[in-house]
């Protein structure tokens, strides 16, 4: 790495580490992960949820998948933009989710099923990864991993949901830890995936924001793909944002047929959603 280019990521942590440190006092960090969700009557706060029977998550077959981190809904036009990815694909996985008002409602209103690992909060509003879908999961878990400094976390939110062909689809929705240089804690976020794959059989997901700003992150990310046979996505648009030359958004999947996997800019947040579908292969 260049002494200019260490001298930007100095800067860009000191930015942040004062910017947290300063709203420290309406911030609220959690412990313990816990799942926020919309399919009972009370909030969910417990780390898993369990479900007998679920619909199918595809429709005759096919899969649509949108990934967006949502900037915490602080850019016009979010709205727009979630209620466009949400009528369009049966699963939508966001990042940077603020469980504020304005998408309570739209949640509300909504016939979508959500679950969200919360993070920490923002007044009383939950921020974390959201996972918002056509039909119940039969099971969701969160993580969480902590920030290296900073101390505020970043939520993972495990999930599983019945296909047509008579499999189910693991889904992960990861925001990777940002500020860990020697990348000990990156490394543990993704090795606590590691059981919820060793339990699955058959499809699975891995998506979101990865933070993957430099080639050793990268690199975490790729070997872990590579341990439990996932395929990164290539994109026929690919208009995602990358710091440093590096993608931070990604899917990955394993024993699905990709249709197409494409990423546009958008006007409501800084990140591009990512827009994939999917065709199941009939269970050997």
């Amino acid at each position: 790495m260049t002494k200019r280019k260490k001298i930007i990521l100095i800067s860009i942590f000191g930015f942040f580490l004062v910017s947290y440190t300063d709203l420290s006092y309406v911030f609220s960090l959690n412990n313990m992960p816990k799942v926020l969700s919309n399919e009972v009557i009370s909030t969910i706060k417990q780390p898993c949820v369990y479900k007998q029977t679920g619909g199918n998550i595809d429709k005759k077959g096919q899969l649509s998948l949108a990934i967006w981190n949502i900037y915490k809904q602080q850019k016009p036009n979010w709205l727009p933009q979630l209620s466009e990815l949400v009528e369009k694909n049966n699963l939508v996985l966001l990042q940077e989710a603020k469980l504020s008002s304005s998408l309570l409602n739209y949640l509300s209103s909504s016939s979508s099923v959500y679950f969200m690992a919360e993070a920490f909060r923002i007044g009383r509003s939950s921020v974390g990864v959201m996972t918002i879908s056509d039909t119940m999961s039969l099971r969701t878990c969160a993580l969480l991993s902590a920030e290296p400094w900073i101390r505020f976390p970043k939520s993972t939110l495990i999930s599983v949901y019945a296909l047509s062909n008579g499999q189910n689809l693991l889904v992960v929705n990861l925001h990777g830890i940002n500020f860990d240089w020697r990348l000990i804690h990156y490394k543990e976020q993704f090795k606590a995936l590691a059981d919820f794959f060793m339990d699955h059989e058959g499809p699975a997901i891995l998506a979101g924001d990865f933070n993957t700003w430099r080639l050793e992150r990268q690199a975490v990310v790729d070997q872990f793909a590579h341990s439990w046979g996932l395929t990164e996505a290539r994109f026929t648009v690919d208009q995602r944002i990358s710091a440093f030359n590096y993608p931070l958004d990604h899917l990955y999947y394993r024993e699905l047929e990709l249709i197409s996997a494409n990423a546009f800019e958008t006007q409501a947040s800084d990140h591009s959603p990512i827009i994939a579908t999917f065709k199941l292969i009939d269970e050997p």
